[in-house]
C-alpha cells in the first residue's frame, strides 16, 4: 500500500515518471500502441489516427488555457494555418512532409504570437472575444486569398511518403501520426518540469503575484500562445495529410469549441486531461451514430437527427462536467487510482 510520496532530491521531484510502476505502465502503453494495428480494422485505425491528431491539438490548447489560464476560441483557425501551409508547400514546393510539418508549425507559431498580443492587455471573456475575432480574420483569409488557399474550392494534398512507403491509408498513416503524438505529449509533460511551465502555472493561479516574483507576464503569455500555436500547426498539418483535402469549412468555430470542450471534459491543467478529453470527445459522435443506427427503425431520417443531437450532447457534457466534475475525467481517474492504492483500507 502506498503511504507517502516523499522526494529526497530536486531531480526526483522533477522526474517525468516517479516510480518504476509508472515506467512499466508507460512501456505497456507503448506496446499496446504498437500491437493495436495488428488487431484492428481500418475503421478503428481511422479513429485512432483522428484521436491522435486531436490529442496533439487539445494538448496545445490545454497548455494555453488549462495551464496558463488564457482563454482561446481560435484554436481551429490556427490548425487551419498549419494545414494550408502544408497544402501550399506540398502543391508548389514538393518538399518532404517533415519539412512541411516544421514549416506549418513555424508559420502557425508566428500567427499565434500576433493573435496573442491582446492577452497583454485583456483576459478572461475579453480575450476569448479577441481570439474569436482572430478566428474570423483567418477564415476571411482562407476564403479570399485564393492565390494561396484556392478559396472555397479547397486544396488537395498528396499523401506523405516515408522511405518509399506511401501513407495513403489509416493502416500506414498510423505509424507516422501516433509516434508524433507520443513525442508531442511527452514534450508537453516535460515542459512543466521546467521554469517556463511553472511560470505558466503561476500566471494562471495569480498573475499579479507571479509578476511580483519576477515573472515577465508579457513574455510568458506570448510564449504560451506560441507553444499552443506550434501544437496547433503540427495537428493542422497532420489533419491536412490525413484528410487529403482541406477548405475553409474544415476549420469552423465549432471545431474550436470542440477542443475547448475536450479539455474541460478531460480536465484542464493536466496532461492526462487533454488526452482523455480528446479521446472522449472524438469517440462520443461515434457512439451517438451507433445509437442512432439502432433507433433508425423507429425514427424518420436518422441522419438528419444525428447533427443536432451531437450538438446538444456536447453542450450537455460541458455543463454536466462543470457542475458535477469540474476537474474532468483526469480527476475521476485519480480517484480510481487512489482507491486501488488504499484498497482494502478506507480513507
Amino acid at each position: 500500500m502506498r503511504i507517502g510520496s516523499a522526494k529526497e532530491s530536486y531531480i526526483a521531484d522533477e522526474a517525468l515518471f516517479a516510480t518504476r510502476t509508472q515506467w512499466v505502465w508507460f512501456a505497456l502503453l507503448l506496446a499496446s500502441l504498437v500491437l493495436f494495428p495488428f488487431v484492428s480494422n481500418l475503421y478503428w485505425l481511422y479513429l485512432a489516427c483522428l484521436v491522435s491528431i486531436n490529442v496533439i491539438s487539445a494538448t496545445g490548447l490545454n497548455i494555453l488555457t488549462g495551464f496558463t489560464g488564457q482563454v482561446s476560441l481560435g484554436h481551429a483557425a490556427f490548425m487551419g494555418v498549419g494545414a494550408y501551409t502544408v497544402a501550399w508547400l506540398d502543391n508548389n514546393a514538393q518538399t518532404p512532409f517533415y519539412l512541411n510539418l516544421l514549416a506549418a508549425a513555424g508559420v502557425t507559431t508566428a500567427v499565434g504570437l500576433v493573435a496573442g498580443l491582446p492577452s497583454l492587455r485583456v483576459k478572461g471573456l475579453y480575450l476569448a472575444i479577441a481570439t474569436i475575432a482572430a478566428s474570423f480574420i483567418l477564415q476571411f483569409v482562407f476564403i479570399n486569398w485564393e492565390s494561396v488557399t484556392r478559396g472555397t474550392r479547397g486544396i488537395n494534398i498528396e499523401p506523405p511518403e516515408i522511405m518509399g512507403i506511401v501513407l495513403d491509408n489509416p493502416d500506414t498513416f498510423y505509424w507516422m501520426v501516433v509516434p508524433i503524438m507520443v513525442v508531442m505529449v511527452l514534450l508537453a509533460a516535460n515542459l512543466f518540469r521546467t521554469r517556463v511551465g511553472r511560470a505558466f502555472i503561476a500566471i494562471r493561479d495569480r498573475d499579479i503575484s507571479a509578476s511580483v516574483l519576477g515573472i515577465s507576464l508579457p513574455a510568458y503569455k506570448l510564449m504560451s500562445f506560441a507553444i499552443a500555436s506550434f501544437y496547433a500547426g503540427i495537428a493542422g498539418g497532420l489533419y491536412a495529410y490525413f484528410m487529403g483535402s482541406i477548405n475553409p469549412e474544415s476549420f469552423p468555430l465549432l471545431m474550436s469549441i470542440f477542443f475547448l470542450a475536450a479539455i474541460i471534459v478531460g480536465g484542464m491543467g493536466t496532461i492526462l486531461g487533454g488526452i482523455l478529453g480528446a479521446i472522449f470527445m472524438t469517440l462520443t459522435p461515434e457512439v451517438l451514430r451507433y445509437g442512432v443506427d439502432l433507433a433508425s427503425p423507429f425514427i424518420d431520417e436518422p441522419g438528419a437527427v444525428l447533427s443536432p443531437v451531437r450538438t446538444i450532447v456536447f453542450g450537455a457534457l460541458i455543463v454536466g462536467f462543470l457542475l458535477f466534475e469540474p476537474h474532468g475525467l483526469a480527476e475521476i481517474w485519480r480517484r480510481i487510482r487512489r482507491f486501488f492504492h488504499l484498497w482494502p483500507f478506507r480513507t
